[in-house]
């Protein structure tokens, strides 16, 4: 086992190196010193989001849209269960709106839509909202 990955920085989004064996929550981004393990979801652009899709940290996306309701009303959960996740996994947030070619790229046909990520590659979809245990559940399914 390696005794170190890289996480992207959810702030400026560079990648850094980590010790494995260094406590997350102290581990800080080497460009912005911004905390690497802050346990909150973030929009990302496409270049944003190939940075941390090719880091070694597990991906959550959420697909959405500002006019979706039932978005709306996931985007919470989604933030609480990023809380739970922090040392494991990343979770970030496309806007279809503004991202629309790479919602087209992965074929996003109705949001929200969840992705797992795992080593570049998509791994897992879970087209509609879910609540809390539910998208715990099927986390740990997947990461």
């Amino acid at each position: 086992m390696s005794d170190q990955f890289i996480a992207a920085c959810p702030s400026c989004h560079k990648k850094n190196r980590v010790a494995a064996d260094k406590p997350r929550s102290e581990a800080k981004c080497g460009a912005c010193k911004s905390p690497l393990f802050p346990g909150k979801a973030f929009k990302v652009t496409a270049d944003e989001f190939r940075a941390h899709r090719d880091s070694d940290l597990p991906l959550v996306v959420d697909f959405w849209a500002s006019w979706c309701g039932p978005c709306q009303q996931f985007a919470p959960i989604f933030e609480q269960v990023a809380q739970q996740y922090a040392d494991k996994a990343r979770f970030v947030k496309v806007s279809t709106e503004t991202e629309p070619h790479l919602a087209q790229h992965f074929m996003i046909r109705s949001i929200p839509t969840l992705m797992a990520v795992k080593n570049g590659q998509e791994v897992a979809r879970q087209a509609g909202a879910m609540g809390p245990s539910q998208l715990v559940q099927w986390l740990n399914q997947h990461l």
